[in-house]
């Protein structure tokens, strides 16, 4: 494994990933960190599979750009293919970058699909990831 390949597998090991899990990509495009797709492929033990196979994943790979549209209707597909303990990992441009998407948009748009943010912007090359969750309720009322 190179040693970019090594650190995109620590960076998908912090993001929650581990042997076995089922991983889902939607957004894939010859832009995509194929080091950062080796090292996720490297720790689940398995090749990412496209969005439209017949499965239920543990996570989805969301590849976005600012130009892409809809960022919200985007997570909410995403949601349909998750197991429901099952995460998204929305990976953008970096700051600077063409296609950078910044982080009041992403949670708008997360918030707007029931999402949560389970961790901040993480950079990985000229990628950024962030863990989203679905959001859960704790029960109790806010003043």
């Amino acid at each position: 494994m190179s040693d970019m390949s090594g650190k995109a597998a620590d960076a998908a090991s912090r993001l929650g990933l581990a042997a076995g899990d089922i991983v889902g990509e939607l957004g894939y495009d010859d832009d995509v960190d194929m080091d950062l797709r080796a090292g996720i492929e490297a720790v689940i033990g398995s090749e990412i599979l496209d969005g439209d196979a017949d499965e239920v994943f543990d996570a989805v790979l969301v590849w976005w750009r600012a130009s892409d549209g809809d960022l919200a209707d985007e997570l909410v597909d995403a949601i349909t293919l998750l197991a429901d303990d099952g995460m998204i990992i929305l990976i953008t441009p970096r700051a600077g970058l063409d296609g950078f998407v910044s982080a009041g948009d992403i949670d708008e748009a997360a918030d707007t699909a029931g999402l949560g943010q389970a961790t901040s912007g993480t950079p990985f090359g000229s990628w950024r990831t962030v863990k989203l969750t679905r959001a859960r309720s704790s029960g109790k009322s806010r003043r």
